[in-house]
Protein backbone atom coordinates (compact mmCIF):
# COMPACT_ATOMS: atom_id res chain seq x y z
CA UNK A 1 0.00 0.00 0.00
CA UNK A 2 1.15 3.70 -0.98
CA UNK A 3 1.14 5.83 1.90
CA UNK A 4 1.41 9.29 1.47
CA UNK A 5 4.49 11.41 2.31
CA UNK A 6 2.82 13.90 4.62
CA UNK A 7 0.73 12.97 7.46
CA UNK A 8 -3.45 13.60 7.27
CA UNK A 9 -3.21 16.19 9.75
CA UNK A 10 -0.61 17.78 7.95
CA UNK A 11 -2.38 18.33 4.76
CA UNK A 12 -5.55 19.16 6.68
CA UNK A 13 -3.05 22.20 7.92
CA UNK A 14 -1.85 22.60 4.24
CA UNK A 15 -5.35 22.56 2.78
CA UNK A 16 -6.29 25.13 5.48
CA UNK A 17 -3.86 27.50 4.14
CA UNK A 18 -3.68 27.00 0.87
CA UNK A 19 -7.40 26.12 -0.84
CA UNK A 20 -7.41 22.66 -2.79
CA UNK A 21 -6.52 21.57 -4.99
CA UNK A 22 -2.37 21.75 -5.52
CA UNK A 23 0.53 19.73 -6.22
CA UNK A 24 2.44 19.03 -3.17
CA UNK A 25 6.49 18.45 -3.25
CA UNK A 26 8.50 16.41 -1.26
CA UNK A 27 12.00 18.22 -0.60
CA UNK A 28 13.21 15.37 1.62
CA UNK A 29 12.58 12.87 -1.00
CA UNK A 30 13.78 15.02 -4.27
CA UNK A 31 16.95 15.55 -2.49
CA UNK A 32 17.88 11.76 -0.67
CA UNK A 33 16.79 10.17 -4.79
CA UNK A 34 18.90 12.78 -6.30
CA UNK A 35 21.90 11.64 -4.19
CA UNK A 36 21.31 8.05 -4.86
CA UNK A 37 20.87 8.18 -8.26
CA UNK A 38 24.61 10.26 -8.14
CA UNK A 39 26.09 7.50 -5.76
CA UNK A 40 24.88 4.76 -7.53
CA UNK A 41 27.13 5.91 -10.47
CA UNK A 42 29.76 7.07 -9.03
CA UNK A 43 32.53 4.97 -10.68
CA UNK A 44 31.85 7.11 -13.73
CA UNK A 45 33.70 10.45 -13.28
CA UNK A 46 32.12 12.38 -15.56
CA UNK A 47 28.17 11.14 -15.04
CA UNK A 48 25.85 14.07 -14.73
CA UNK A 49 22.22 14.03 -14.65
CA UNK A 50 20.34 16.25 -17.13
CA UNK A 51 17.12 16.54 -15.30
CA UNK A 52 14.19 16.74 -18.02
CA UNK A 53 12.57 20.23 -17.49
CA UNK A 54 9.58 19.37 -19.47
CA UNK A 55 8.47 16.99 -16.50
CA UNK A 56 8.98 19.71 -14.05
CA UNK A 57 9.57 23.20 -14.86
CA UNK A 58 9.22 25.17 -11.47
CA UNK A 59 12.03 27.15 -10.76
CA UNK A 60 12.43 26.16 -7.45
CA UNK A 61 12.15 22.49 -8.20
CA UNK A 62 14.69 23.43 -10.51
CA UNK A 63 17.38 24.49 -7.90
CA UNK A 64 17.15 21.57 -5.58
CA UNK A 65 17.82 19.79 -8.40
CA UNK A 66 20.76 22.61 -9.01
CA UNK A 67 22.22 22.47 -5.67
CA UNK A 68 22.35 18.42 -5.95
CA UNK A 69 24.41 18.39 -9.01
CA UNK A 70 22.53 18.33 -11.65
CA UNK A 71 22.10 20.32 -15.22
CA UNK A 72 19.18 20.14 -17.26
CA UNK A 73 17.61 18.81 -20.44
CA UNK A 74 15.67 21.63 -22.39
CA UNK A 75 13.98 21.06 -25.53
CA UNK A 76 12.60 24.12 -26.43
CA UNK A 77 13.43 28.05 -26.75
CA UNK A 78 11.78 28.62 -22.94
CA UNK A 79 13.00 26.18 -21.30
CA UNK A 80 16.49 26.70 -22.52
CA UNK A 81 15.74 30.90 -21.39
CA UNK A 82 14.32 29.66 -17.70
CA UNK A 83 17.09 27.41 -17.59
CA UNK A 84 19.28 30.51 -18.02
CA UNK A 85 17.26 32.37 -15.42
CA UNK A 86 17.94 29.71 -12.88
CA UNK A 87 21.62 29.98 -13.59
CA UNK A 88 22.60 26.76 -15.72
CA UNK A 89 25.58 27.52 -17.65
CA UNK A 90 27.20 26.13 -20.59
CA UNK A 91 27.40 22.49 -20.97
CA UNK A 92 25.00 21.96 -17.37
CA UNK A 93 22.66 22.56 -20.70
CA UNK A 94 22.10 19.41 -22.64
CA UNK A 95 19.61 20.99 -25.40
CA UNK A 96 17.81 18.08 -27.01
CA UNK A 97 14.71 18.96 -29.17
CA UNK A 98 12.99 17.82 -32.87
CA UNK A 99 11.64 19.64 -35.76
CA UNK A 100 13.68 22.85 -33.85
CA UNK A 101 13.11 26.23 -35.33
CA UNK A 102 16.95 28.03 -36.27
CA UNK A 103 16.06 30.51 -33.40
CA UNK A 104 16.09 27.70 -30.81
CA UNK A 105 19.58 26.49 -32.36
CA UNK A 106 20.92 30.10 -32.53
CA UNK A 107 19.95 30.24 -28.30
CA UNK A 108 21.28 26.97 -27.00
CA UNK A 109 24.52 27.93 -29.25
CA UNK A 110 24.80 31.75 -27.33
CA UNK A 111 24.03 29.73 -23.52
CA UNK A 112 27.31 27.45 -25.05
CA UNK A 113 24.62 24.19 -23.96
CA UNK A 114 25.46 20.74 -25.61
CA UNK A 115 23.06 20.64 -28.62
CA UNK A 116 21.87 17.05 -29.18
CA UNK A 117 21.02 16.53 -33.08
CA UNK A 118 17.63 14.98 -33.87
CA UNK A 119 17.92 14.78 -38.12
CA UNK A 120 21.14 14.26 -40.46
CA UNK A 121 19.44 17.89 -41.86
CA UNK A 122 20.20 19.75 -38.74
CA UNK A 123 24.06 19.78 -39.78
CA UNK A 124 22.65 22.37 -42.52
CA UNK A 125 21.35 24.53 -39.42
CA UNK A 126 24.85 24.03 -37.27
CA UNK A 127 27.15 25.23 -40.13
CA UNK A 128 24.96 28.34 -40.11
CA UNK A 129 25.42 29.00 -36.55
CA UNK A 130 27.68 32.06 -36.03
CA UNK A 131 30.54 29.80 -35.07
CA UNK A 132 30.94 25.79 -34.98
CA UNK A 133 30.10 24.01 -31.70
CA UNK A 134 33.13 22.06 -30.43
CA UNK A 135 30.74 19.46 -28.78
CA UNK A 136 27.66 17.93 -30.15
CA UNK A 137 25.82 15.48 -29.80
CA UNK A 138 23.49 12.82 -32.04
CA UNK A 139 20.17 11.11 -31.52
CA UNK A 140 20.05 7.77 -32.51
CA UNK A 141 16.68 5.37 -33.79
CA UNK A 142 17.83 2.17 -33.90
CA UNK A 143 14.39 1.76 -35.72
CA UNK A 144 12.77 -2.30 -35.15
CA UNK A 145 11.38 -2.81 -32.22
CA UNK A 146 13.68 -2.74 -29.05
CA UNK A 147 13.76 -6.49 -26.57
CA UNK A 148 14.52 -6.67 -22.93
CA UNK A 149 14.81 -9.67 -21.31
CA UNK A 150 13.08 -11.37 -24.45
CA UNK A 151 10.08 -8.84 -24.17
CA UNK A 152 9.57 -6.22 -26.66
CA UNK A 153 9.61 -2.89 -24.59
CA UNK A 154 8.75 -0.45 -27.60
CA UNK A 155 8.77 0.00 -31.18
CA UNK A 156 11.45 2.63 -31.88
CA UNK A 157 10.53 2.92 -35.91
CA UNK A 158 7.31 4.21 -34.87
CA UNK A 159 8.94 7.19 -32.98
CA UNK A 160 9.98 10.19 -34.35
CA UNK A 161 12.79 10.86 -32.66
CA UNK A 162 16.50 10.60 -33.78
CA UNK A 163 18.52 8.96 -37.27
CA UNK A 164 19.32 5.60 -38.41
CA UNK A 165 22.63 4.37 -37.99
CA UNK A 166 23.57 5.17 -41.24
CA UNK A 167 22.75 8.55 -40.99
CA UNK A 168 25.10 8.74 -38.01
CA UNK A 169 27.78 8.08 -39.85
CA UNK A 170 26.80 10.57 -42.89
CA UNK A 171 26.49 13.44 -40.15
CA UNK A 172 29.57 12.72 -38.01
CA UNK A 173 31.65 12.52 -40.86
CA UNK A 174 30.07 16.26 -42.47
CA UNK A 175 30.52 17.48 -38.50
CA UNK A 176 34.15 16.63 -38.67
CA UNK A 177 34.46 18.48 -41.79
CA UNK A 178 33.03 21.67 -40.05
CA UNK A 179 35.31 21.80 -37.50
CA UNK A 180 33.78 19.94 -34.61
CA UNK A 181 35.57 17.90 -32.30
CA UNK A 182 33.70 15.84 -29.78
CA UNK A 183 30.57 13.53 -29.91
CA UNK A 184 28.31 12.02 -27.63
CA UNK A 185 25.32 10.16 -28.57
CA UNK A 186 22.50 9.73 -27.33
CA UNK A 187 18.59 7.24 -27.45
CA UNK A 188 15.31 7.09 -25.89
CA UNK A 189 13.54 3.89 -26.66
CA UNK A 190 11.74 3.05 -23.86
CA UNK A 191 8.88 5.13 -21.34
CA UNK A 192 8.29 4.34 -17.81
CA UNK A 193 10.58 1.45 -17.48
CA UNK A 194 10.42 -0.65 -14.25
CA UNK A 195 12.85 -3.20 -14.84
CA UNK A 196 16.52 -3.11 -13.89
CA UNK A 197 17.60 -4.55 -17.51
CA UNK A 198 16.82 -1.37 -19.97
CA UNK A 199 19.23 1.27 -19.28
CA UNK A 200 21.78 -1.69 -19.08
CA UNK A 201 20.19 -3.02 -22.48
CA UNK A 202 20.53 0.54 -24.12
CA UNK A 203 23.48 1.39 -22.78
CA UNK A 204 24.98 -1.94 -24.91
CA UNK A 205 23.33 -0.56 -28.09
CA UNK A 206 25.04 2.81 -27.93
CA UNK A 207 28.22 1.41 -26.56
CA UNK A 208 28.26 -0.60 -29.54
CA UNK A 209 27.76 2.15 -31.81
CA UNK A 210 29.36 4.16 -30.43
CA UNK A 211 33.18 1.63 -30.72
CA UNK A 212 32.05 1.48 -34.58
CA UNK A 213 31.57 5.01 -35.17
CA UNK A 214 35.12 5.73 -33.19
CA UNK A 215 36.72 2.90 -36.01
CA UNK A 216 34.65 4.77 -39.01
CA UNK A 217 35.59 8.16 -39.02
CA UNK A 218 38.06 8.60 -35.56
CA UNK A 219 35.72 10.91 -34.18
CA UNK A 220 36.34 11.11 -30.46
CA UNK A 221 33.07 10.38 -28.46
CA UNK A 222 33.53 11.80 -24.60
CA UNK A 223 30.10 10.72 -23.87
CA UNK A 224 26.75 8.12 -24.12
CA UNK A 225 23.67 9.88 -23.23
CA UNK A 226 21.34 7.54 -21.86
CA UNK A 227 18.46 9.79 -21.87
CA UNK A 228 15.27 9.33 -20.09
CA UNK A 229 12.81 6.25 -19.71
CA UNK A 230 13.43 4.90 -16.06
CA UNK A 231 9.82 4.74 -14.87
CA UNK A 232 9.06 4.52 -10.93
CA UNK A 233 5.70 2.06 -9.64
CA UNK A 234 2.53 3.43 -10.22
CA UNK A 235 0.29 0.90 -9.07
CA UNK A 236 1.44 -0.60 -5.46
CA UNK A 237 2.36 -3.98 -6.27
CA UNK A 238 4.87 -2.96 -8.79
CA UNK A 239 8.24 -2.79 -7.35
CA UNK A 240 11.02 0.15 -7.64
CA UNK A 241 13.38 0.16 -10.17
CA UNK A 242 16.85 -0.39 -8.13
CA UNK A 243 19.38 2.18 -9.56
CA UNK A 244 22.51 0.32 -7.66
CA UNK A 245 21.34 -3.02 -9.83
CA UNK A 246 21.05 -0.75 -13.19
CA UNK A 247 24.42 1.02 -12.66
CA UNK A 248 25.72 -1.80 -12.15
CA UNK A 249 24.87 -3.14 -15.58
CA UNK A 250 25.50 -0.36 -17.09
CA UNK A 251 28.86 -0.47 -15.87
CA UNK A 252 29.65 -3.83 -16.87
CA UNK A 253 28.71 -3.31 -20.09
CA UNK A 254 30.89 -0.47 -20.44
CA UNK A 255 33.97 -2.16 -19.14
CA UNK A 256 33.12 -5.11 -22.03
CA UNK A 257 32.48 -2.56 -24.94
CA UNK A 258 33.88 0.93 -24.37
CA UNK A 259 37.26 0.38 -22.54
CA UNK A 260 38.48 -2.00 -25.29
CA UNK A 261 37.94 0.46 -28.03
CA UNK A 262 39.84 2.91 -26.18
CA UNK A 263 36.66 5.16 -25.30
CA UNK A 264 36.89 3.82 -21.47
CA UNK A 265 37.16 7.87 -20.47
CA UNK A 266 33.51 8.77 -22.09
CA UNK A 267 31.28 9.94 -19.61
CA UNK A 268 27.80 8.43 -18.55
CA UNK A 269 25.22 10.67 -18.42
CA UNK A 270 20.82 10.71 -18.12
CA UNK A 271 17.92 12.82 -18.42
CA UNK A 272 15.72 11.67 -15.99
CA UNK A 273 12.45 12.95 -15.14
CA UNK A 274 9.94 10.69 -14.19
CA UNK A 275 12.43 8.66 -11.87
CA UNK A 276 13.73 12.23 -10.47
CA UNK A 277 10.58 13.61 -9.13
CA UNK A 278 7.09 11.49 -9.80
CA UNK A 279 7.05 9.79 -6.53
CA UNK A 280 7.53 13.00 -5.08
CA UNK A 281 4.34 14.71 -5.60
CA UNK A 282 1.15 14.35 -4.82
CA UNK A 283 -2.28 16.20 -6.04
CA UNK A 284 -4.16 16.95 -2.96
CA UNK A 285 -7.97 17.72 -3.62
CA UNK A 286 -11.16 17.99 -1.69
CA UNK A 287 -14.31 15.80 -2.82
CA UNK A 288 -16.95 18.58 -3.63
CA UNK A 289 -19.92 15.96 -4.74
CA UNK A 290 -21.49 13.12 -4.88
CA UNK A 291 -23.45 10.92 -8.05
CA UNK A 292 -25.60 7.78 -8.01
CA UNK A 293 -26.47 6.71 -11.40
CA UNK A 294 -25.29 3.49 -13.62
CA UNK A 295 -22.31 4.15 -10.87
CA UNK A 296 -20.79 5.56 -8.14
CA UNK A 297 -18.79 8.94 -8.41
CA UNK A 298 -16.86 11.04 -6.45
CA UNK A 299 -16.39 14.47 -7.79
CA UNK A 300 -13.29 16.55 -6.54
CA UNK A 301 -12.28 20.23 -7.11
CA UNK A 302 -9.43 18.55 -9.21
CA UNK A 303 -9.96 17.74 -12.85
CA UNK A 304 -7.76 16.49 -15.83
CA UNK A 305 -6.63 20.07 -16.15
CA UNK A 306 -4.76 19.14 -13.06
CA UNK A 307 -3.49 15.85 -13.96
CA UNK A 308 -3.83 14.74 -17.77
CA UNK A 309 -2.51 11.35 -17.61
CA UNK A 310 -4.97 9.58 -16.59
CA UNK A 311 -7.35 11.43 -19.20
CA UNK A 312 -4.74 10.50 -22.20
CA UNK A 313 -3.14 7.16 -21.19
CA UNK A 314 -5.77 5.82 -18.81
CA UNK A 315 -2.49 5.67 -16.64
CA UNK A 316 -3.42 4.59 -13.22
CA UNK A 317 -2.14 7.12 -9.89
CA UNK A 318 -2.67 5.58 -6.91
CA UNK A 319 -5.27 7.40 -4.65
CA UNK A 320 -5.34 7.80 -0.79
CA UNK A 321 -8.39 9.21 1.08
CA UNK A 322 -6.61 11.33 3.97
CA UNK A 323 -7.16 9.87 7.50
CA UNK A 324 -8.64 6.48 6.15
CA UNK A 325 -5.23 4.75 5.04
CA UNK A 326 -6.45 1.92 6.87
CA UNK A 327 -10.00 1.72 6.60
CA UNK A 328 -11.75 -1.29 4.39
CA UNK A 329 -11.70 -0.19 0.90
CA UNK A 330 -14.89 -1.63 0.23
CA UNK A 331 -16.59 1.01 -1.92
CA UNK A 332 -16.48 1.45 -5.35
CA UNK A 333 -15.79 4.80 -7.06
CA UNK A 334 -15.28 6.43 -10.12
CA UNK A 335 -13.21 9.50 -8.86
CA UNK A 336 -14.01 12.32 -11.77
CA UNK A 337 -13.30 16.18 -12.01
CA UNK A 338 -16.01 18.22 -13.75
CA UNK A 339 -14.03 19.09 -17.22
CA UNK A 340 -17.03 18.39 -19.99
CA UNK A 341 -15.48 15.13 -21.19
CA UNK A 342 -15.92 11.80 -19.96
CA UNK A 343 -12.36 10.88 -19.81
CA UNK A 344 -11.78 13.33 -16.72
CA UNK A 345 -11.88 10.47 -14.75
CA UNK A 346 -8.54 9.66 -12.06
CA UNK A 347 -9.76 6.46 -10.99
CA UNK A 348 -12.18 4.31 -12.95
CA UNK A 349 -13.63 1.01 -10.32
CA UNK A 350 -11.27 1.67 -8.00
CA UNK A 351 -11.85 0.10 -4.52
CA UNK A 352 -11.59 2.70 -2.11
CA UNK A 353 -12.71 3.70 1.35
CA UNK A 354 -16.13 5.17 1.90
CA UNK A 355 -15.49 8.78 0.75
CA UNK A 356 -17.24 11.56 2.49
CA UNK A 357 -17.87 15.47 0.87
CA UNK A 358 -15.09 17.39 2.45
CA UNK A 359 -12.68 14.61 2.46
CA UNK A 360 -8.47 15.58 1.57
CA UNK A 361 -8.08 12.41 -2.01
CA UNK A 362 -4.77 12.67 -2.82
CA UNK A 363 -3.44 11.60 -5.88
CA UNK A 364 -0.10 9.94 -6.07
CA UNK A 365 3.04 9.92 -7.92
CA UNK A 366 2.32 13.04 -9.61
CA UNK A 367 5.78 14.90 -9.33
CA UNK A 368 6.68 14.57 -13.01
CA UNK A 369 4.10 15.13 -16.19
CA UNK A 370 1.67 16.39 -13.60
CA UNK A 371 1.38 20.15 -13.43
CA UNK A 372 3.68 20.57 -16.46
CA UNK A 373 1.22 18.82 -18.43
CA UNK A 374 -1.76 21.45 -16.94
CA UNK A 375 -4.09 23.09 -19.37
CA UNK A 376 -6.80 25.51 -19.54
CA UNK A 377 -9.82 23.59 -21.10
CA UNK A 378 -13.09 24.53 -20.32
CA UNK A 379 -11.72 27.88 -18.35
CA UNK A 380 -10.33 25.67 -15.99
CA UNK A 381 -7.68 27.48 -13.60
CA UNK A 382 -4.50 26.07 -12.84
CA UNK A 383 -3.70 24.79 -9.47
CA UNK A 384 -1.15 26.07 -7.14
CA UNK A 385 2.25 24.24 -6.26
CA UNK A 386 3.29 24.18 -2.90
CA UNK A 387 6.39 22.77 -2.12
CA UNK A 388 6.84 20.56 2.14
CA UNK A 389 10.48 21.67 3.02
CA UNK A 390 12.30 19.43 4.71
CA UNK A 391 11.47 21.56 8.08
CA UNK A 392 8.40 20.26 7.65
CA UNK A 393 7.41 24.06 6.66
CA UNK A 394 5.06 24.23 3.46
CA UNK A 395 5.98 26.84 0.64
CA UNK A 396 3.79 28.19 -1.81
CA UNK A 397 5.89 28.39 -4.98
CA UNK A 398 3.60 28.90 -7.92
CA UNK A 399 0.30 30.76 -7.15
CA UNK A 400 -2.78 29.48 -8.53
CA UNK A 401 -3.99 30.77 -11.62
CA UNK A 402 -6.82 33.50 -11.35
CA UNK A 403 -8.92 34.82 -13.99
CA UNK A 404 -7.15 37.93 -14.25
CA UNK A 405 -4.32 35.41 -15.93
CA UNK A 406 -6.96 33.88 -18.18
CA UNK A 407 -7.79 36.59 -19.53
CA UNK A 408 -4.69 37.98 -19.71
CA UNK A 409 -3.53 36.84 -23.24
CA UNK A 410 -7.32 37.77 -24.76
CA UNK A 411 -8.21 40.97 -26.93
CA UNK A 412 -11.86 41.58 -26.12
CA UNK A 413 -13.87 44.46 -28.28
CA UNK A 414 -13.55 48.09 -26.92
CA UNK A 415 -17.28 47.78 -26.14
CA UNK A 416 -16.74 44.82 -23.71
CA UNK A 417 -15.74 45.64 -19.90
CA UNK A 418 -14.69 43.24 -17.28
Amino acid sequence: MKRPFASAQRLREIAAEFPTPFHLYDERGIRENARQLQQAFAWNPGFKEYFAVKANPNPVILNILKEEGCGVDCATSTELLLAEAMGFKGEEIMFSSNMTPFESFLLAHRLGAIINLDDVTDVEYIAQLPSIPKKLCLRYNPGGTFVVSNSIMDTPAEAKFGMTRSQLTEAVRALLQLGVEEFGIHAFLVSNAVTNDYYPALARTLFQVVAELHQETGARFTFINLSGGLGIPYRPDQKPVDISAVSAGVRRAFEEILAPAGLGSAAVVTELGRYMLAPYGHLVATAIRRKETHKSYIGLDACAADLMRPAIYRAYHHITVAGKEDDPHDHIYDVVGGLCENNDKFAIDRPLPQIELGDLVIIHDTGAHGYSMGYNYNGRLRSAEILLRTDGSAELIRRAETVDDYFATMKFPQSVRL
